[in-house]
Formats: C-alpha cells, sequence, structure tokens
C-alpha cells in the first residue's frame, strides 16, 4: 500500500524538531568535527546536518524515539542540506554525500521499525528547507532592488540536494518553512527536472510558513495565494509548519482545508519561545489546541516542529489514531 492510500484511511503523524533532541545532547565543537573535519579550518559547531556524517549514532536514535513514540513519517537532518546554506561552513562539496548518508540513516531505522509492525508501515521524508537566502526579498534595505541569490543558483542548489535524498532512499520529498515563494518554485523546477532526468517521480509535500499575526509568508503571500503558486505541482501535500503555535495556526489550515485539491499537513512549535528562545508548551497543552484541528477535520498528516519531542509526538499519534482524516474535496 502507497501513502497516497494510506492518507486516505488515516491521519499520517510526522515526527518533531530534531534540532531540538540535538540540543538535549549538549555536543561540543569536536562531535561536530569528528575525525572527518578535525583539520578543517572553520567553526562547524552549530551545523546539525553535518552530524550525519560525524555522530550517525545521534542522529538513528533520535529517529527511532520519534518512530516509537508514533511517528509514521521521519524527515531526514538535512535542513540546510544545500550548497547554499552549507557555505556558512564552507562544506558545499560534502552537500550530495550529506544528502545521501542522511537519507540512509533515516532509512535503515523505518526498514526496522516496519519490519517490527509491518502493519505501521514507516516512511522517510526527505527534508529541504528553505535555504538562507531568497529570491524576492533583498537583504539590503538600502538596496531594495539586490538579491543575494538566483532562482537559477537555488534550482542547481535544490537539485543537487534531492538527488542525494532520493539516492540515498527518502519515500518523499518534503520543502518545508518556505518562508518565500519563488525559492520553493525554484525547488519545485529542479525536482521535477530531476524526475525527468532520473526516469521516476516521488511524493512531494510543501509545507509553508505563516511568520506572524498578518497571515502571510515572510514574501508577503495569504495562504490561499502561496496555495494557489504551487498548485501546477500535483503534490501529495500541501500544509503550514513552524513560526506559530497550533492555535494561532488554526485559521490558516481552514483555509487550505477549504481550498487547497491536496493533502493537508500541519506540524507547529510547541507554543510560542520563552524570552530565552525556549519553548515551553507542554504535550498535554499542545494535544489539546492539536485536538481543534482533527475535530474539524483539517489535517491528514500532522506533527511537530520547533520544542516538540517524542513527548509531544506520542500525545499527538494518540490523539491522531482517534480520527478519520480531511477529506480532499471532490471539486479539487
Amino acid at each position: 500500500m502507497n501513502i497516497e492510500e494510506i492518507l486516505r484511511k488515516r491521519i499520517l503523524v510526522l515526527d518533531g524538531a530534531m534540532g531540538t533532541m540535538i540540543q538535549r545532547h549538549q555536543l561540543e565543537e569536536k562531535d561536530f568535527r569528528g575525525e572527518r573535519f578535525m583539520d578543517h579550518r572553520y567553526p562547524l559547531k552549530g551545523n546539525n546536518d553535518i552530524l550525519c556524517l560525524t555522530r550517525p549514532d545521534i542522529i538513528k536514535d533520535i529517529h527511532r524515539q520519534y518512530f516509537e513514540a508514533g511517528a509514521d513519517i521521519a524527515e531526514t537532518n538535512t535542513f540546510s542540506g544545500t550548497r547554499i546554506a552549507q557555505a556558512d561552513y564552507h562544506l558545499e562539496e560534502v552537500v550530495y554525500e550529506l544528502n545521501v548518508q542522511a537519507a540512509r540513516i533515516a532509512r535503515e531505522v523505518a526498514d526496522e521499525m516496519t519490519r517490527k509492525e509491518p502493519h505501521k508501515p514507516r516512511f522517510v521524508a526527505g527534508a529541504m528547507g528553505p535555504t538562507n537566502k531568497t529570491a524576492s526579498l533583498s537583504p539590503d534595505v538600502s538596496n531594495p532592488g539586490y538579491r543575494a541569490i538566483t532562482f537559477d543558483g537555488l534550482k542547481e542548489a535544490f537539485k543537487e540536494q534531492a538527488r542525494g535524498l532520493v539516492d540515498g532512499g527518502v519515500d518523499i520529498l518534503l520543502l518545508e518553512t518556505i518562508i518565500d515563494t519563488l525559492n520553493v518554485k525554484a525547488a519545485l523546477f529542479a525536482i521535477e527536472e530531476l524526475f525527468d532526468e532520473i526516469g521516476r517521480t516521488l511524493p512531494i509535500m510543501v509545507s509553508g510558513t505563516i511568520t506572524d499575526a498578518s497571515g502571510r509568508t515572510l514574501s508577503g503571500q495569504t495562504t490561499e495565494a502561496f496555495l494557489v503558486s504551487v498548485s501546477h505541482v500535483p503534490l501529495l501535500s500541501i500544509g503550514l509548519n513552524c513560526a506559530l503555535g497550533a492555535k494561532a495556526l488554526r485559521p490558516y489550515l481552514q483555509v487550505l482545508n477549504e481550498h487547497a485539491p491536496f493533502f493537508v499537513s500541519a506540524y507547529p512549535n510547541a507554543g510560542l519561545p520563552n524570552e530565552f528562545g525556549h519553548y515551553d508548551q507542554t504535550p498535554a497543552e499542545m494535544g489539546e489546541q492539536i485536538k481543534e484541528f482533527l475535530d474539524e477535520g483539517l489535517v491528514n498528516v500532522v506533527g511537530g516542529c520547533c520544542g516538540t519531542t517524542p513527548e509531544h509526538i506520542r500525545v499527538i499519534a494518540a490523539l491522531a489514531a482517534k480520527y478519520k482524516p480531511r477529506e480532499v474535496p471532490a471539486h479539487a
């Protein structure tokens, strides 16, 4: 049974925050460097993606914890897995290898869990973050026409990442935390070009980010405009993640529920960060807010973003199991 058939029958659970779980380990520079990058000239602490090469044991354990908590889908540890983002660490040349290895780590754990519970197959989503550059916005307030990246530059970077994830064995490609729609359009173009080259396709999930109470993405689009902008591609799902907690995300999910011709996903933060940047919302509190999504039939995929842990996912998975998935509108 493929993932689309399963989504028509039940709500699938996405995992929680990779970064939050990595922070629990209180890693130092030597952990990020490992033996491989011991002599690298630049600091690597904070480059979570490189842990796929230097501390795969930690990443594998995090995937396992989320699966054991009830997740159906694990995201690879590749949020910053493009040469654009890795340029901050001068590690552009390991990007393909990094993505292959990240996919293989998640694949190994997913297959292990599927063998244990054949009735609950586990899936791997290749996580593709927005990069740290935007195609629609200028980083220089005194020069609004300036762009730090081109569409073609984004396309090639996303294509390299997608190739690594596909070669590593992911089931899905997940474009997430989208703040600039032009970036995701470059990524979609890259993925479709890659699919043409390899002669096969994978399901694509897209998840945007509403940055504040204005109800818009950072590049200025409303939820409905964002949906329209990416609907030319036959997506598996469209959704929202990050930036907001579940309570604040709800009205924008209602827009997607009404208009989206695809499955709908939601993985909010565990509330909003406190003055120290930490997330205080308990699993029970988050579960109460997620329950409103489920009561209203708004979602097909649900999980957690910043601040969420296996404890949060366990509560979410238990709730999701009690509800029927959102029905894709007949007119879509």
